[in-house]
C-alpha cells in the first residue's frame, strides 16, 4: 500500500530536516499547515483527493504570485516563489497534456451529452475528480468553452 500524501510529506519533511534543505522543510510545513488548517476547520481527516485539491490550490498561488512580482520586477521575491512551486509539485501527480485534456472534456461531453455553455458547469463537475492536481482548472475551463462555444 502507498503513504498517503500527508504520510509522505511528514517522512520527507524528517529527511529535509535532517540535510539541512531550508527551503524544502519550510514549504513542506507549509504544505502540512494548509492540511491541518482545514482538518481543524472543518473537523475532518484530509483524503488524498483533497490534499491534492489543497495542493493544487497553493501551487496556483505561486503562479499567481510569480505573474505579479514579474510585474513588479521582483526577481527575489519570484526565486522564492518559484522553489517553493517546484517543491509543491513534487507532491502533485504528473500533469496533463493538452491532448489528454482536450480527450478527457470530449469524453466527459458525450458522456453528459452536453451540447451548449448552460451544461458547462455539469461537465466541470465530472472532469474535476479526474482532472485535479494534474492540470490548471482555469485553462480547463477555456478548453472546454472552446468546445461547448
Amino acid at each position: 500500500m502507498t503513504d498517503s500524501i500527508k504520510q509522505t510529506l511528514t517522512n520527507d519533511m524528517k529527511l529535509a530536516m535532517k540535510a539541512g534543505e531550508k527551503q524544502k522543510l519550510s514549504t513542506i510545513r507549509a504544505m502540512l499547515a494548509a492540511f491541518k488548517q482545514i482538518e481543524v476547520d472543518e473537523r475532518i481527516t484530509l483524503d488524498d483527493a483533497r490534499a491534492l485539491a489543497v495542493l493544487d490550490k497553493m501551487a496556483k498561488q505561486r503562479r499567481e504570485s510569480i505573474a505579479q512580482y514579474e510585474v513588479a520586477n521582483r526577481q527575489d521575491l519570484i526565486d522564492i516563489e518559484q522553489a517553493e512551486l517546484a517543491i509543491i509539485q513534487l507532491y502533485l501527480p504528473e500533469p496533463l497534456s493538452e491532448q489528454e485534456i482536450l480527450g478527457l472534456i470530449d469524453s466527459a461531453i458525450a458522456s453528459i451529452g452536453a451540447t451548449s455553455m448552460a451544461d458547462m458547469g455539469r461537465v466541470m463537475a465530472l472532469l474535476k475528480p479526474q482532472i485535479q492536481g494534474r492540470a490548471d482548472m482555469s485553462e480547463v475551463s477555456k478548453l472546454l468553452k472552446n468546445r461547448l462555444g
